[in-house]
């Protein structure tokens, strides 16, 4: 039977590694219908996705003002997009600019 002082020494190793070990990344769902992104602003972190689903039935796009990306999302299909940079980036559709959103992606 171990001690307890090592017990206790093994049980603050796994809270620590636990707390050193990086978030995992997350998926962020932003719908297209009625000719509109919802929600029109996320948050987001590095290695974070974006996923885009059309339930429009015409294509959109979710293109960047500042030209640092372009998806395509084809009528009822899913695009998706990994965001690697911290900053906040304005999105359009080029198909219908009306359409807008942005995506704040901080450390």
């Amino acid at each position: 039977m171990p001690r307890p002082g090592i017990l206790a020494a093994l049980s603050l190793a796994v809270a620590f590694a636990a707390l050193a070990a990086p978030a995992e990344a997350a998926t962020i769902e932003v719908t297209i219908a009625d000719m509109k992104f919802s929600p029109a602003a996320i948050a987001a972190k590095p290695g974070d996705t974006v996923t885009w689903t059309n339930k429009d039935f015409v294509a959109h796009t979710a293109t960047a003002r500042d030209k640092s990306f372009d998806v395509m999302v084809p009528a009822g299909k899913t695009a998706s997009l990994t965001v690697d940079a911290a900053g906040t980036f304005d999105y359009f559709c080029k198909f219908h600019p009306m359409m807008k959103g942005s995506i704040a992606v901080g450390e």
